[in-house]
């Protein structure tokens, strides 16, 4: 069962272009949100260098940001999210994003040295937005397990 890391998808869609001045915090403050992933306890893997072109045509819109990442489990995930100096940014969002109807995050289970793609992310949204929190995927509502997540069989 210790075969299995948490993967997580977040996208925001931004209320301006990166280099306009409405931007200016978020972006000044990437690399500070970055390092504090990076020397989180259960931080596994993050996407660094997106490339934006696969992320619009999977995506179908240029404007959103996506931030895609692995962790050893669900709270080491809820505490760099909620208990580290991420929350400070996090507290800002309504700064630089819009309000989105849809679910813009989704957490579900890979096997561990797999790194998500832009494919696996939209997925694992548009399944939430589907069907809600499944074991296939969740939220932070939802605390499926590893348990949980072999034993579902997707709806399709």
């Amino acid at each position: 069962m210790d075969n299995y890391h948490l993967a997580q998808v977040n996208i925001a869609k931004r209320l301006a272009p990166m280099d306009d001045p409405i931007m200016q915090d978020f972006v000044n403050n990437l690399d500070k949100i970055n390092a504090i992933a990076d020397k989180a306890e259960g931080f596994i893997w993050r996407l660094q260098d997106e490339d934006k072109q696969e992320a619009a045509l999977v995506f179908q819109d240029d404007t959103l940001i996506i931030n895609m990442s692995v962790w050893a489990s669900l709270e080491a995930l809820f505490n760099y999210t909620y208990h580290s100096g991420h929350i400070e940014v996090f507290k800002r969002r309504k700064d630089w994003f819009s309000k989105m109807k849809l679910m813009h995050m989704a957490f579900w289970f890979v096997p561990i040295g797999y790194e998500p793609t832009f494919q696996d992310a939209k997925k694992r949204l548009d399944y939430l937005n589907n069907h809600g929190d499944t074991p296939y995927a969740f939220s932070f509502k939802s605390k499926f397990g590893i348990e949980d997540f072999l034993n579902y069989k997707p709806i399709r």
